[in-house]
């Protein structure tokens, strides 16, 4: 998905999902000749179900009916983040302080760009890992994916 895309469809829904009672984890478009596909993972403090997913998407579906923002037609599919959550934000990291995390650099450091290892601290700057009994810090603009690992 193209960053200009990314930033226009999170603008749209997070307004919307915060009235809603829900956070936008995160979201995926995959563009396709006759028919794409955009993915939305939501949260909300206690849990997601099918209903909530079901409400989600009738209220994106009537608000993207009128915004218009992705050209052509599109599936919507919203679901919960699951076992392997995508950590996208300040917020999200710190939710899961003590937790086992992967995180793949956008650039490898010293030859490696996968770490996986326990979350010690979360800041303004960034994270910390313990990694094979070290601390590793990383700056969130150097974080290509982060996510929950099993």
């Amino acid at each position: 998905m193209n960053q200009a895309l990314r930033e226009r469809l999170t603008q749209l829904l997070e307004p919307l999902l915060g009235r809603l009672g829900y956070e936008l984890v995160e979201l995926e478009y995959v563009p396709a000749r006759a028919h794409g596909l955009l993915r939305l993972f939501i949260d909300a403090p206690a849990g997601v179900g099918l209903e909530d997913c079901a409400r989600v998407s009738r209220e994106v579906s009537s608000l993207l009916d009128v915004e218009d923002p992705i050209p052509g037609a599109y599936t919507l599919e919203v679901s919960s983040p699951g076992f392997d959550r995508v950590l996208r934000t300040r917020a999200h990291f710190g939710r899961f302080l003590g937790a086992r995390v992967f995180v793949e650099l956008k650039e490898p450091r010293d030859g490696r760009r996968r770490y996986t290892g326990t979350l010690l601290t979360v800041d303004e700057a960034g994270i910390a890992l313990e990694v094979d009994r070290q601390q590793v810090a990383m700056r969130f603009e150097e974080i290509g994916k982060a996510r929950l690992a099993s």
